[in-house]
This record gives structure tokens, sequence and C-alpha cells, in this order.
């Protein structure tokens, strides 16, 4: 099998990589970003192989995996093209960019894939969204999908529906709540250790109970928030209070500067 290429060394290329050998997934990882001394960590944790030089880096590719800042793509890919070298399959992990400046940027024979992975994946949990252009081929589809796989579950999004994934999906949620809800603890009273093992508890429990139990989340509600309990009007209040208007708040925000990447 031929070296799969990620060009960015940051945290999601360290997590991806990770989670494949945690995964037992042997392949070869070759790495390049333009600061190569930082990736001596992930040599060490995950066997890569760090890439002295783009050109070089690209000459055996299976696939190139693109994990730079939005900001940066352009650049890059303007790089690639300047090697001479013609990668073939090639997957975006940046958010916001389409396929059609993909296309633009780094044309034939390239063929696109965008993937919305998490930091997660580091320990085989998560879920990461997959979007294929048309000239992918079923055998590549395949290869995508089942090295993702590895890594927790995949779910196909339209690209029309990506930017709403990406800002939806993203473990900043839970980790915001986790927080906010902690910090709500701790006013009321509660030592600051056992307000996060209670929070905790309430956010994963809840999730585990629910993905298990095949109930609906309406069922659960009815079943958790019993009306005239104290869970019933902790829920009331939180939704008087504005909290389903916060969340869409959010991921409009979060649509709104994916529509901006774009757009740059």
């Amino acid at each position: 099998m031929k070296p799969t290429v990620f060009l960015g060394g940051g945290r999601i290329t360290g997590a991806l990589a990770a989670g494949l050998r945690l995964a037992g997934d042997h392949r070869a990882i070759v790495v390049y970003d333009r600061h190569p001394d930082k990736l001596r960590t992930l040599r060490r944790d995950s066997r890569i192989t760090i890439a002295r030089d783009l050109k070089g880096a690209l000459a055996h590719a299976g696939m190139l995996v693109l994990a730079v800042r939005p900001l940066s793509l352009r650049e890059m890919l303007a790089e690639v093209s300047a090697t001479g070298a013609a990668p073939g399959l090639c997957v975006s992990l940046v958010a916001g960019i389409p396929l059609k400046k993909l296309r633009k940027w780094l044309g034939a024979p390239a063929r696109w894939v965008r993937a919305m992975p998490s930091p997660v994946c580091r320990i085989g949990r998560g879920l990461t969204a997959l979007c294929f252009d048309h000239p992918v081929s079923t055998a590549d589809r395949k290869r995508v999908r089942q090295m993702f796989a590895r890594l927790g579950e995949v779910a196909e999004v339209p690209e029309r529906s990506f930017d709403a994934f990406t800002a939806t999906y993203s473990s900043s949620h839970g980790y915001h709540a986790l927080a906010t809800l902690a910090h709500a603890a701790q006013d009321a009273g509660l030592p600051r250790k056992t307000a996060l093992q209670a929070a905790a508890h309430a956010l994963a429990d809840g999730i585990h109970y629910w993905k298990h139990s095949g109930l609906s989340l309406e069922e659960l509600l009815q079943e958790a928030a019993t009306p005239g309990g104290i869970a019933a009007a902790t829920v009331s209040a939180m939704d008087r209070a504005g909290y389903a208007r916060a969340v869409k708040s959010g991921i409009g925000a979060g649509i709104a500067l994916a529509h901006k990447n774009a757009k740059r």
C-alpha cells in the first residue's frame, strides 16, 4: 500500500495518526510540515515518517490529506502544483473550502474528498463526515471510508449541508456544556471536583443511554424530567432563559464563518 501523506502536522494530523495506530493500522504515514522539528513527538508516538521536502513527500503518495488552516490552503496547493507532482486521491480536512475551489486550485488528476473528523478520533471514537466529488471512483470511496471507519463512525453528508455539520459536530460543544454545567454547580455550592463529576455523568451517561436504549429523545426527556420534579424545573428554566436560541445562534455563527472561508 502506498503511503498516506499528510500536508500539515497539527493537532488533527496527530489525532488521526494516533487513532489509526490504536486501531492496529500499519499503513505508512508521511507528514510534511513547514516546521518539521515540531513533528518529532508525532514520529515517536505514531511511527510516522517526516518528509523534509514537499516534492519527495508527494512522489509516492497513495492518498494526500490536506490538514492546514483555511487561510493557508490555497498557498499550499500552489506549492503542490509547482512541484510538478500529480496527486490523485486528495482528502481535504479544511473547514469551509468547497469542492469547486479545491478543483480550481489544484486541477486534474486530483480527485477530491472533503472530510470532517474530530480530535476524539485519537481514541478510536467520534464521527467523520465525508463528501465525495463526482470523479472519485467507487474503489477510492471505499478506501476513504475504510480509513475513517477505523477511527469511529462515518456519515456521508451532501456538500450543501457540510458547513452545518462542521458547526454542529465539534467536541467543543461537549467541553463547553461540561464547563458551563460544572461552573453552575460550583456556584450552587458543590465542591469543584464533585461538580465536574456530576456534570460529566449528566452529559455522558444520558447520551450513552440514548444511543443504547432505542428510545427517542422525547421519550427520554419525559422519563428523566418528571412533571413537577427538579429536573423538569431545571430544564424549563434553561429554556426560558434562551438556551435553544443561544445554541441556534452559535451554530449560525459557525456556518457564517465557514461561508466566509469559502469566499476568500
